[in-house]
């Protein structure tokens, strides 16, 4: 039976496509059903309704995130400023499915507030954990966290450019913006 009911997860990965694809809008049990070519009475083995679905798929994306940006901070010996510099590298276009569900999830957030909610809680993490980093580099904490929101300012920004807008010149912009905020490290101590 699950070879034609697919699994839950099946179900999950067809509703991320079609939310890089379209949007929250774009996620319709018909469309989804036909894209995995099964009937949507398989949907229904997996989740109550349309509902059920969308709050699994918040969650999903919500605990992924954390995971990835807990996983990305965590100082594992390199230095602070080569961490946000390859961080910056990561959000720079090379993951363009990644960046359409986080704009998708967003758009979301302004209409939904069980969006609004899992948005926040991210991106609380996001600036919180980046911030980190920057406070490892020895910036106080009030500097590191205006650090950390321009530098999703930007990693986000980007998105919401026409495609290719500065195709050509991704990898200088990248790098002046790594100038600007990713200080050297700063000395403790003080004369």
């Amino acid at each position: 039976m699950e070879s034609k009911t697919k699994n839950r997860e099946s179900w999950l990965a067809a509703a991320f496509a079609a939310l890089a694809e379209g949007g929250v809008d774009k996620v319709r049990v018909e469309v989804l059903a036909k894209a995995l070519k099964v009937t949507k009475g398989s949907f229904y083995w997996h989740f109550r309704d349309r509902t059920e679905l969308m709050n699994a798929l918040l969650d999903s994306w919500k605990l992924g995130r954390i995971a990835a940006i807990k996983e990305q901070t965590r100082l594992d010996g390199r230095e602070p400023a080569q961490q946000l510099r390859d961080l910056l590298a990561l959000y720079g276009g090379s993951k363009p499915r990644g960046m359409a569900i986080e704009l998708a999830v967003r758009d979301w957030a302004r209409r939904a507030p069980e969006a609004e909610n899992v948005i926040a809680e991210v991106d609380r993490e996001r600036l919180h954990s980046v911030a980190g980093l920057f406070v490892a580099l020895g910036l106080p904490a009030d500097q590191a966290f205006a650090r950390a929101y321009l530098f999703y300012a930007f990693a986000f920004g980007q998105g919401l450019l026409a495609p290719g807008a500065a195709a050509d010149r991704a990898d200088m912009v990248r790098a002046i913006c790594a100038d600007v905020l990713v200080p050297e490290a700063q000395t403790q101590t003080r004369a």
